[in-house]
């Protein structure tokens, strides 16, 4: 349950932080980086609670 709980946790943060990068006013390049970034770190953090890593 502690698990599922911590995906969803994360998963709702991503998306989060998606919605905030979206919010700056960033030109395209950037911004298109800091969504490749965040998502990278999104799937590296639900990998480590799977117990992949």
């Amino acid at each position: 349950m502690g698990i599922l709980i911590s995906l969803l946790i994360t998963v709702l943060v991503i998306v989060l932080v998606l919605w905030l990068v979206e919010q700056l006013p960033l030109q395209g390049n950037v911004k298109q980086i800091v969504r490749v970034i965040v998502i990278i770190i999104g799937i590296i953090s639900l990998l480590r609670y799977l117990a992949v890593f």
